[in-house]
């Protein structure tokens, strides 16, 4: 279940997990690291684990803006227009020209001659830079043709990736990437398994250089990329395809892999405006402050609570969140980091009836009686943000800072949320279709050790 902290006197702004570790960047653009540390990707100067977030104090002259965390590496960009990378740099993925790692952050010079920075982003072995002028730099691994370049194994520099127009766009994956150009194209490319480039067969011979996504007719707005997934966003709605076997996909409990992109349903109570993907988790965020979650329940990473270990094959809301306005979220490859404040005055709390709804598409009787508890004990200590020990601090408007997770990268010491009862019986609104096939699979197995069973009493009796 989500835990929460704070940070004195500074506001989270910024958020971006790695495989193992987390960063965030602040209102007064300091940047704080934490989780796993074994090639120094928290850039702290050392490589020992960190359990809570910690101030990057190196970085004192610079007011920082942005921050991607890949499996083993960190980028940031600040106001000043410097980029900085630290960790591992096994492929180069550092862009300092060389493979040896960085346990401080080091200055990517590339980017003095080559204007401010708009986006960053980082893989498992890759990185990438989009400029405010719409122009795409990538380096590192290229092993799968990641980075687009081809049939380059690798670039320790940045090298600009082409694709005839100005790109809005990037996000890099496990072992592929995306973009978006800014007429709203979705471009893909590197590894070609499981359907996670989206592409028709005969353009996959073509993957290691972006390719155009042409089954999505309408304008990409945005695209994340998982550990073999991939999720678009559109204006009219959002689109998966790749591997979905954990659930990732939101396409339903039978859906295991899509060659093609296909539309991802129920989202009844707003209009999906971010998505983010871990290694076989997804999020999705609406218009509406709500966060969605879907695919490999493992380590609690979806939020939901009781179900920490049940994959959810459509997408669920999280319940934690209803009264907040949640902001940003980040996946990670075993944790997830949301960003949320206190809905402002007239914005009243999302309730479950609002934003649940069971595999026939109507309200389900559990998730009532659950949200009956809610607002019994909302009535008793009043609907105001500064009632209560945990609401008190959030009651000027200060941002709260939520994690899921059950290791280093979540922050560690972190104060327990008081609000249980809003998730009980949560566990009933995982898709019906899922429940019936695991009971299948048992009924299986038992029978399988029945006969076994039989099998070895014969033998026995013949061999007496």
């Amino acid at each position: 279940m989500p835990s929460v902290f704070w940070l004195k006197n500074d506001v989270p702004e910024r958020i971006a997990c790695g495989d193992e570790h987390s960063a965030l960047v602040t209102g007064n653009g300091k940047l704080f690291m934490f989780g796993s540390n074994n090639w120094g990707q928290l850039g702290l100067g050392s490589k020992q684990t960190v359990q809570k977030p910690t101030c990057v104090k190196a970085l004192k002259g610079e007011k920082v803006r942005l921050v991607a965390c890949g499996r083993n590496h960190t980028l940031i960009s600040t106001e000043q227009g410097h980029v900085f990378a630290c960790g591992g740099n096994g492929e180069g993925q550092l862009g300092l020209g060389d493979c040896e790692e960085r346990t401080a952050f080091q200055r990517i010079g590339f980017f003095q001659a080559h204007g401010p920075i708009k986006m960053l982003a980082a893989g498992s072995n890759t990185s990438a830079a989009l400029t405010e002028g719409g122009k795409l730099f990538m380096w590192g691994e290229n092993s799968e043709g990641q980075i687009g370049l081809g049939k380059r194994s690798q670039a320790t520099r940045p090298l600009e990736v082409s694709v005839g127009r100005p790109v809005s766009w990037v996000s890099c994956g496990y072992y592929h990437s995306a973009l978006v150009t800014a007429d709203g194209a979705l471009f893909t490319f590197g590894e070609r398994d499981s359907g996670k480039l989206g592409l028709r067969p005969e353009r996959l011979a073509r993957h290691r250089v972006p390719q155009r996504v042409e089954s999505i007719t309408e304008p990409v707005l945005q695209v994340a990329c998982g550990g073999s997934h991939t999720v678009a966003l559109t204006g009219y709605g959002v689109y998966s395809f790749g591997l979905g076997q954990f659930g990732q996909l939101g396409l339903g409990t039978f859906v295991f892999e899509s060659q093609l992109p296909r539309p991802v349903q129920r989202f009844q109570a707003g209009r999906p405006t971010r998505v983010t993907c871990g290694e076989s988790h997804t999020a999705i965020l609406t218009d509406t402050g709500l966060l969605y979650s879907f695919g490999d329940g493992r380590h609690g990473k979806l939020g939901l609570g009781d179900q920490n270990f049940t994959n959810h094959f459509h997408p669920a809301v999280v319940p934690r969140f209803l009264p907040l306005a949640v902001q940003a979220a980040a996946c990670g490859g075993c944790h997830m980091v949301v960003l949320a404040r206190p809905r402002g005055p007239g914005c009243s709390a999302i309730t479950l009836e609002d934003a649940a709804f069971d595999f026939l598409g109507e309200p389900t009787a559990t998730l009532q009686r659950s949200l009956s508890a809610r607002v019994r004990r909302r009535e008793r200590v009043g609907s105001g943000a500064g009632e209560g020990p945990n609401r008190s601090r959030t009651s000027v408007g200060s941002l709260c800072f939520m994690v899921c997770c059950s290791s280093g990268q979540t922050g560690g010491d972190v104060e327990s949320l008081t609000d249980c009862d809003s998730v009980r019986g949560l566990g009933e609104t995982t898709d019906f279709l899922n429940l019936v096939r695991n009971l299948w699979v048992l009924q299986m197995w038992s029978n399988v050790t029945f006969i076994i069973l039989i099998l070895v009493s014969v033998l026995t009796v013949r061999l007496m």
